[in-house]
């Protein structure tokens, strides 16, 4: 593989309750792409109101962001609103169950870098890991609590 710096976006959630990881490749991170995102887990989840919990990227919290769920959510009482964002402390990886999903997925790869002739092989092996690998979610055990207050 040539040394050339190429990169892939992905936006990713767990469903707490059924284990469900869902990921999606995206150009890059920023405030469309996670709209976009957020609209994908509104179709997987048509029937059910998404407390996403987030790092403080700037397009997690930026307008575009607090835009879109203003419109997702108008003219409903806070506790029927269809989106919700709550972010994790600044800093802190260690509450976010999804960079357990991204470690275990580019460990993955790395095991297998062996069969990478070019990038996309990488990609391939990075989307293959959703499929092949199980994944526990110790960090998740924090939320139950809350969860079940849903």
């Amino acid at each position: 593989m040539t040394n050339f710096r190429e990169r892939q976006t992905s936006y990713g959630a767990i469903n707490p309750l059924s284990g469900n990881v869902h990921v999606i490749p995206a150009d890059t991170a920023n405030g469309n792409w996670t709209m976009i995102f957020v609209e994908y887990l509104r179709q997987e989840y048509p029937e059910q109101r998404l407390f996403l919990l987030w790092d403080g990227a700037a397009y997690h919290r930026g307008v575009a962001m607090q835009e879109y769920l203003e419109g997702v959510n108008w003219h409903r009482a806070r506790d029927t609103w269809h989106g919700t964002c709550t972010l994790f402390a600044p800093n802190a990886p260690e509450q976010n169950p999804i960079e357990d999903v991204w470690l275990k997925a580019k460990q993955y790869v790395r095991k297998h870098w062996r069969m990478c002739q070019q990038f996309k092989d990488v990609t391939h092996l990075f989307e293959e890991a959703f499929n092949i690998l199980s994944f526990q979610f110790e960090k998740l055990r924090m939320y139950l609590p809350f969860l079940q207050l849903i």
